[in-house]
């Protein structure tokens, strides 16, 4: 590994390698100018991310990875397949795309396949899968909560993807999400509506303490919601990444929804509840 994107985070050996991506909109936005900056960008055909040709060039790569799930959450593919048709390298360009928690370890696969990496795989692939069957078990028979997953505030925004996936993995019924489909955006009015019993406030991107900061800046709209529990969580580490720590995500939302069935999270995640009654 020669690089890394500006938000490649985990491991904490990535923090320390190369950038060849930076953020182009400006810093210190609200969620709803980031909307709609992002979308005035899209319309435009111009995406919110810039890539170090330079860098990248200089760098001389035999294998790009990158991804074509999200046009706003990375450089695009054709950027990235045109520039490296210009390296000396040539390096090989692989985009992931994974919609459903069962693509995701599919894409595990398809990376090892690309760095000779097929025994690794095969034992993360297999140690995800006997922590999943440690929930399943662990929740069998519980009473499943309607569950809102809420990927953005404002405008808000309705988790889908493989999110409905691991709430029902959890324990859950996931109140307004369809698994493999785009997150929606949505209205409060709608999200009430379905009448969920816990909320998730997991703003794309975010972290456990900006996602309940921002969940107590709409305190009044959660409220509004009638909820009998609401929580915010990493997001960027747990969720809106679909890579091998989604199983994580599964492990800490069956602790929120079952804590007596599930009664400690994964290792350094954290569900922080918002007391409404303080905001």
């Amino acid at each position: 590994m020669v690089a890394v994107t500006h938000e490649c985070d985990h491991p904490r050996e990535a923090q320390a390698l190369p950038h060849v991506t930076r953020d182009v909109l400006p810093p210190g936005l609200s969620p709803a100018e980031i909307d709609a900056a992002v979308r005035e960008r899209t319309q435009r055909g111009e995406a919110i991310y810039a890539l170090d040709t330079e860098g990248l060039h200089a760098l001389a790569p035999d294998l790009i990875v990158t991804q074509q799930l999200c046009p706003v959450c990375a450089v695009s593919y054709d950027e990235v397949v045109a520039e490296a048709e210009k390296i000396a390298t040539c390096p090989k360009v692989i985009a992931l795309d994974p919609k459903t928690f069962g693509e995701t370890m599919g894409d595990v696969r398809t990376v090892a396949q690309a760095t000779g990496a097929k025994e690794a795989a095969l034992l993360l692939v297999a140690s995800t899968s006997r922590r999943l069957d440690g929930v399943k078990v662990a929740v069998k028979g519980a009473e499943r909560p309607r569950v809102a997953c809420l990927e953005w505030l404002d405008p808000v925004f309705v988790a889908g993807h493989w999110t409905p996936q691991l709430v029902e993995m959890a324990g859950g019924e996931d109140a307004l999400g369809f698994a493999g489909e785009r997150s929606e955006e949505s209205t409060w009015e709608a999200v009430a509506a379905a009448r969920p019993e816990v909320v998730v406030v997991m703003p794309c991107g975010y972290d456990a303490q900006e996602s309940l900061e921002q969940a107590r800046a709409f305190a009044p709209r959660l409220a509004s919601l009638g909820a009998r529990r609401i929580v915010a969580v990493d997001a960027a580490a747990y969720f809106s990444r679909p890579g091998p720590r989604l199983v994580d995500g599964v492990e800490l939302l069956a602790h929120v929804l079952h804590p007596d069935r599930v009664p400690e999270p994964p290792e350094g995640a954290v569900a922080l509840d918002v007391d409404l009654a303080t905001v």
